[in-house]
């Protein structure tokens, strides 16, 4: 990169709100050591993530006029609610989410399937291959059509990812996966954490009416 008339210019800073790289959680970052200007466009600086337990560090990359953040590293994102989900699928899930935002489109489609025979390990689904397991995991599980049908989509993508001679996408581009991690978050928030955002629900419910009844 280019240097800005030779040096480096101290500037403004910019505020950074964003999901953490490092811990998931949406912080406002802290500022680290002074802006600078390497260019007569761009802006680089430090920020940290206020999370005390976390105090992750990243770059940012903004343009020196509107302060729009051009590019944060490690880069941003998807943001993925892990409560509730089994490690392994956890695991495999995230880096699904990782190669996605480091641009690595077809390595995150493969995970987007790993994690699929995950869910159909983790839920007893039976078959020789994905498809059959799909198939039979419909009959275990209770979800919406929508994000039934999503099963095979995804499957489709993932083949297309990892084998030469599957067709059905043409390219694995970066909206294709997004769509892909999108649907694969809202499966998983349905097999594994509906039931506990019931139950909480349910026990805030029953904990006021003991409350109600104490005070009668």
């Amino acid at each position: 990169m280019k240097i800005y008339n030779g040096q480096w210019h101290q500037c403004g800073s910019v505020k950074l709100t964003d999901i953490c790289p490092h811990c998931g959680t949406k912080s406002a970052f802290e500022k680290f050591g002074e802006d600078s200007i390497f260019t007569n466009l761009w802006v680089v600086g430090q920020r940290i993530c206020p999370n005390m337990d976390c105090r992750g560090h990243i770059f940012v990359i903004y343009d020196r006029k509107s302060h729009k953040v051009q590019v944060t590293y490690p880069p941003r994102r998807i943001d993925f609610d892990i409560s509730n989900i089994p490690e392994r699928i956890i695991t495999v899930f995230t880096e699904a989410i990782t190669c996605h935002a480091n641009c690595c489109y077809v390595a995150s489609a493969i995970m987007v399937r790993r994690t699929l025979e995950e869910i159909c390990v983790n839920r007893g689904a039976v078959g020789k291959n994905l498809k059959q397991k799909i198939n039979d995991l419909g009959s275990k599980i209770i979800l919406p059509k929508e994000l039934i049908e999503a099963f095979d989509e995804l499957r489709l993508l993932g083949n297309d990812a990892a084998h030469i001679e599957a067709k059905t996408f043409e390219s694995i581009s970066e909206s294709e996966v997004f769509v892909a991690i999108e649907f694969t978050k809202e499966i998983l928030k349905g097999l594994f954490q509906y039931s506990s955002l019931l139950e909480k629900i349910r026990n805030l419910k029953k904990d006021a009416k003991q409350n109600q009844d104490t005070t009668e």
